[in-house]
C-alpha cells in the first residue's frame, strides 16, 4: 500500500506517476521482476518509454537490463509494428521470465532479440547509428560506458534513454556521496555538457534522464 502524501509536492508527484496505470500482463511481469529481485521500471518511467518510442517511430530499439520484461512491453507498445528489440541481460533466468511476459502480451519471438551476457562485451558489437533510441537499465557504475556506446549507436535524431536518474530522491542531495549516487550525478553533468545531445530530465518513476541525439 502507497505511503499517504504528506506534502502537496509529493501529492503532485503521486498523482502523475498514479496517472498511468499497468494492465494485467505488465502487472504479472513486474510480480515476476519483484520475486526474483530483478527491480522493474516504475509505471510512470515506463509510460514515458512508451511515449518516446511512439513519438520518434522507433524500429530499431536496444534495452541494457531486460528484468522479467515490464520496461521491455513498454517499449514494445510503443514502438513499430515491424520494431525489434534487443535486450541485453547477464541473467539467463531473467530473460527467460521475459520472454514468458512477451509472449502472454502476443509479441512473437521474431520482434525480440534477447542477448545473454554484460552490456559492454555485448554493445560495441552491434551496428554504429542502427537504431533510434537507447534505454540503458544495468549496472550503475558502467552508466558514462553506456552513455558512450549509446551515442555511437544511435541515429541522429535518435533518444537515449536512462532509468534511475534521481535514484531515491539521492541524486539531488549534495550530501549523499556513496557511490552509486555519485555516479548517476556524474552520469546527469556528461549529459547536459555534451554539446551532441539534448537533454530532459524527467520526475517519473524514480527519474528518467533522456536526450536527443542531434549530431555525431
Amino acid at each position: 500500500m502507497a505511503e499517504t502524501p504528506t506534502s502537496p509536492l509529493e501529492a503532485t508527484l503521486a498523482y502523475a506517476e498514479e496517472f498511468h496505470t499497468e494492465d494485467e500482463i505488465l502487472h504479472a511481469a513486474r510480480q515476476r521482476g519483484v520475486e526474483v529481485g530483478a527491480r522493474p521500471i516504475l509505471p510512470g518511467g515506463g509510460a514515458a518509454l512508451c511515449f518516446l518510442a511512439t513519438a520518434i517511430n522507433a524500429r530499431a530499439v536496444v534495452e541494457i537490463g531486460t528484468g522479467c520484461g515490464v520496461s521491455g512491453l513498454w517499449l514494445l507498445r510503443g514502438m513499430r509494428q515491424d520494431g525489434t528489440l534487443t535486450s541485453v541481460d547477464v541473467e539467463p533466468e531473467h530473460q527467460r521470465l521475459a520472454r514468458q511476459s512477451f509472449a502472454q502480451a502476443g509479441f512473437s519471438g521474431g520482434r525480440i532479440r534477447l542477448i545473454t551476457g554484460r552490456a559492454l562485451d555485448v554493445l560495441p558489437r552491434l551496428s554504429d547509428g542502427g537504431y533510434d533510441l537507447v534505454f540503458c537499465d544495468g549496472a550503475m557504475q558502467e552508466y558514462a560506458d553506456y552513455l558512450a556506446e549509446s551515442i555511437r549507436l544511435l541515429r541522429v535524431g535518435g533518444i537515449v534513454v536512462f532509468d534511475n536518474a534521481l535514484w531515491h530522491n539521492r541524486v539531488a542531495d549534495p550530501t549523499q556521496r556513496d557511490p552509486d549516487t555519485v555516479t548517476v550525478r556524474e552520469l546527469g553533468k556528461l549529459v547536459r555538457s555534451d554539446e551532441r545531445l539534448r537533454p530532459l530530465m524527467m520526475p517519473l518513476g524514480d527519474g528518467i534522464l533522456a536526450a536527443v541525439k542531434l549530431s555525431d
